[in-house]
């Protein structure tokens, strides 16, 4: 493409865009046709099994909600995502900039719906009902890591249906702002899982607060943090710039470094409540709780900060096992081993993937010690489906190392999920096997060299199309 290349490597889709939003974002969508078509396909059968509303629904009532806030508020984004639309269009899937903005704001819909219910009149339906908690991260620096910079790690658990997509890459290289290397899905124009790195030097990730069941219709989180992302200086930045507009939709413990200060911090950012805290010698974990009383109590249910029969629980006393364990040692290798990590303190077991260890491994998962009836249910087709890695050193180059399928490289294998638990078979058409793949490294791509590449790319159609003619 004129303003972005693309390749595939184990399991990864690798993309780079540059230009104008126009520009970046129509090179965008014309690069995901293919994987986007899947995406329309699984979205009309996954929100109609999880709401009894149509993805068509969706579209709608997402965008009387937020559209006008989104060409108000963030122009810029909405112009990239036009693009997308344009180029999905060009390239022979069906869409509309509606449509990218409502897939976009994907993450926030359950919080959204319930309080779109509310208003209509509709079912009664609470926020944690749907709310899938994701992921496992930390974040070091000082007397924890082995040169005293940072170390960050993330693993993004999830549904299977969907986390699947979870497999790109991506590279903008914007005509304004800080460039961005981040872990994404197809047309999302933030991260979602939020692993990301920007020329700016600040490195980020998240993970999801459990059971929280706030919500006000103001800005999408996704653009929030895709603005912070493209135009944050700092971390303070970073902190104004989440908090203007909050929703409380997709509630995260955010894990944020500064690879120049050498300052790390977390941002536990419920709805009316926030929770700040920093440090050049130390580290944080997350684990899907926060820390934070006056959000762990008064805008979560259910949030198993304590109780180790559950993933919070469990995750929340593993990584700081691990944290300590490895005090002075923390590097990019311990980085990697302690995302895959698979010991399960409820049982005081070496090795048992399941759905409390480190990585998860919920769709093993019998789940007879569950403690609550909203969670997953046994054998879930629920999990890690990837693990990601950085420090200051690859970070000051927007380098970082993936493991796309499981951070612990365990395969899914479709055919032996579905043969043993025919409760899930009708989720079977629209899941994917992930087989075993390596560590990857992936940096930012050479805007000379995506010019060559398409330069290349036009010569050598042009010389075929002589030859046809010919």
């Amino acid at each position: 493409m004129k303003n972005g290349i693309s390749y595939n490597m184990n399991g990864w889709k690798y993309i780079s865009i540059h230009g104008t939003p126009k520009e970046r974002g129509y090179a965008y969508g014309y690069i995901c046709a293919g994987d986007f078509k899947e995406i329309q396909k699984m979205l009309q059968y996954n929100l109609f099994q999880t709401y009894a509303e149509t993805w068509e629904w969706f579209i709608i009532n997402v965008n009387k909600s937020i559209k006008e806030k989104t060409k108000k508020h963030f122009p810029e984004f909405y112009e990239e995502m036009k693009g997308i639309a344009n180029g999905l269009n060009d390239a022979g899937t069906k869409t509309s900039i509606d449509e990218i903005i409502a897939w976009n704001f994907y993450y926030s819909i359950p919080y959204w719906y319930s309080w779109y219910s509310s208003r209509k009149n509709k079912r009664s339906v609470n926020i944690s009902e749907n709310v899938k908690e994701k992921c496992s991260a930390f974040i070091a620096c000082g007397d924890y890591t082995e040169d005293g910079k940072i170390v960050v790690s993330h693993n993004s658990f999830t549904g299977f249906i969907d986390g699947q997509y979870l497999n790109v890459v991506l590279d903008i290289h914007p005509n304004k702002g800080h460039r961005i290397i981040m872990q994404t899905a197809p047309c999302f124009i933030w991260s979602g899982t939020d692993f990301f790195i920007t020329s700016k030097g600040i490195v980020g990730t998240e993970t999801t607060i459990g059971g929280f069941n706030k919500y006000k219709n103001m800005l999408p989180v996704g653009f929030r943090i895709r603005k912070a992302m493209q135009y944050g200086n700092t971390l303070d930045d970073y902190v104004k710039i989440l908090l203007q507009g909050n929703s409380g939709d997709y509630a995260n413990s955010w894990l944020f470094g500064d690879i120049h200060t050498n300052e790390i911090m977390r941002l536990e950012l419920g709805l009316n409540f926030h929770n700040v805290e920093r440090t050049k010698n130390g580290y944080y974990i997350g684990f899907n709780a926060a820390y934070d009383p006056n959000i762990r109590l008064k805008e979560c249910k259910n949030d198993g900060f304590y109780d180790i029969r559950r993933h919070q629980g469990a995750r929340r006393v593993r990584l700081t096992e691990l944290m300590d364990e490895n005090k002075g040692k923390i590097n990019i290798e311990v980085a990697k081993k302690i995302i895959s990590d698979h010991y399960d303190v409820y049982l005081h077991k070496k090795n048992n993937p399941s759905s409390r260890t480190v990585c998860a491994h919920y769709y093993v998962d019998a789940r007879e010690y569950m403690s609550q009836s909203e969670g997953a249910k046994p054998f879930d087709p629920h999990g890690a489906v990837d693990g990601c890695v950085t420090d200051s050193k690859n970070a000051e180059r927007m380098g970082f190392f993936g493991r796309f399928g499981n951070s612990c490289g365990t395969p899914f294998v479709k055919k032996d999920f579905c043969d043993k638990h025919i409760q899930y078979e009708n989720f079977c058409p629209y899941l994917k096997d992930r087989p075993s793949q390596p560590w990857t490294y992936f940096t930012v791509a050479s805007t000379k060299r995506i010019k060559h590449v398409a330069n290349k790319t036009r010569n050598n159609k042009t010389r075929n199309n002589k030859t046809r003619k010919h």
